[in-house]
């Protein structure tokens, strides 16, 4: 058997394995080193050791734990809830004011964190339940609860994003740089499907009670002053100092963490158990992704030494495609891919094949990056897996059946596809603000 079919048999070998619940990280190290030895006998030992230190020595990567535990550290302070409830007043006469102000907590938490599972959790227990008190629509708040939880995969600090960088060698600020406009674009189109159903269809969402709403001005300014202003302040340093080359993703990360523990000392929220709970989730969170990354760098390169992406470079460029071509399938590839793995994994394992490719179809790995993260948050609504679902039906009332949250879901994996139309139409939204901040 040759060296090239050994190393093509490694990505239905995985798959299988996958399938069959064994643990990715270990699965894709394992596979490395057996293919490995089977092709090029103890040099894969070398391998093992070489790929390990230089992945373990990737300073970029560093900035994920921090990332994490600022986002972890944000939640479990209970800043959130304050920053929930003074948007809820301050939206209060605007009809359909609880979806609107979930979906600006939603955002305003994806620029704290990358976290989707914490994202969809948390507003499924702050906001579902408040919405459906007042007779919302099940569909219509299940809806944006799951897509809301979706936009930290694109909107920086993306964890996403950090790990699409480190794995194709693109500047993670000019990363964030180019996902800022689609993020808000797709934050921006969920606002505007919003208001026009509530607006064409009022039963969907009743007025909130007047009791509930009026409220003197200066105390939803001062809750806005005391909740709003100063986590939106902490964001746009963090992001502001990436973007503008006063630091490195990892140093605003770290900055970004100190910021956020002074939130919660500030509103004496920084208790041991918040703390501990922060600590425990980030390090398993971070644990999880850093062991993937090493074990795709093992699995990677064994591929590469077998010659196994050779052989899919000569079919794909065989088949004569036009760039929009392939691009789309490999967007359609991604999709499906996103149903039975996490995207931490697809990031890791699959995007690297189409990697090098891409020089060869002329796409910049920017646009690429920015549309197979948009991808993956269609995936994320799209049956049957659609883990935002899950998340969310896992916090939700027990009357809040699956199938409800699962057809809430749908108008928003339709926004998404075609805010990703339009990056691939006008890709000047990708390039733009790369262009203007690093000339």
């Amino acid at each position: 058997m040759s060296h090239e079919v050994l190393g093509l048999l490694m990505l239905p070998s995985l798959v299988l394995a996958i399938f069959l619940g064994f643990p990715t990280a270990f699965t894709l190290m394992g596979l490395g080193v057996i293919f490995g030895y089977i092709g090029n006998g103890n040099l894969v030992f070398y391998l093992l050791i070489q790929r390990t230190y230089s992945t373990m020595s990737n300073e970029v990567l560093i900035s994920i734990p921090l990332f994490i535990f600022m986002g972890y550290i944000i939640e479990r302070a209970g800043i959130l809830d304050d920053l929930f409830k003074s948007i809820q007043l301050a939206m209060g006469p605007v009809r359909g004011s609880l979806a609107i102000t979930t979906l600006i907590t939603s955002t305003i938490f994806a620029t704290a964190t990358g976290i989707i599972g914490a994202a969809v959790t948390l507003m499924g227990l702050l906001a579902l339940p408040a919405m459906l008190r007042a007779n919302y629509d099940v569909k219509l708040s299940a809806g944006i609860i799951a897509a809301g939880g979706t936009l930290g995969i694109l909107i920086p600090p993306s964890i996403l994003l950090i790990l699409y960088g480190a794995t194709a060698g693109e500047s993670v600020p000019k990363l964030y740089a180019a996902a800022f406009i689609p993020g808000l674009l797709l934050s921006l189109s969920y606002l505007i499907f919003i208001l026009v159903r509530v607006n064409l269809n009022p039963k969907l969402a009743p007025p909130l009670p007047k009791h509930e709403r009026d409220k003197p001005v200066t105390e939803v300014l001062l809750l806005l002053l005391k909740s709003f202003v100063p986590v939106v302040a902490l964001i746009f340093a963090v992001l502001g100092a990436i973007l503008f080359g006063v630091a490195t993703p990892t140093e605003a990360a770290a900055v970004g963490v100190v910021g956020g523990l002074i939130l919660a000392a500030i509103n004496r929220r920084l208790t041991l158990t918040a703390l501990k709970e922060s600590v425990f989730l980030t390090m398993r969170s971070s644990a999880m992704v850093c062991w993937l990354f090493v074990g795709s760098a093992i699995f990677a390169a064994v591929f590469g030494l077998l010659g196994g992406d050779r052989l899919i470079e000569q079919f794909v460029v065989g088949l004569h495609l036009p760039p929009t071509i392939f691009l789309i399938l490999v967007l359609a590839i991604v999709f499906l891919l996103g149903w039975p793995l996490e995207w931490t994994e697809i990031i890791v394992i699959f995007v690297p094949i189409f990697l090098p490719l891409l020089e060869r179809f002329s796409i910049s790995p920017l646009l690429f990056g920015i549309l197979i993260a948009l991808n993956l948050q269609t995936a994320f609504l799209s049956p049957p897996v659609a883990m935002s679902a899950f998340y969310l039906k896992g916090v939700a009332p027990k009357e809040v059946s699956l199938n409800q949250i699962f057809a809430g879901m749908y108008p928003y994996m339709g926004l998404q596809i075609a805010v990703m139309l339009l990056v691939l139409l006008f890709p000047d939204l990708v390039y733009f603000l790369p262009n203007l901040i690093f000339q």
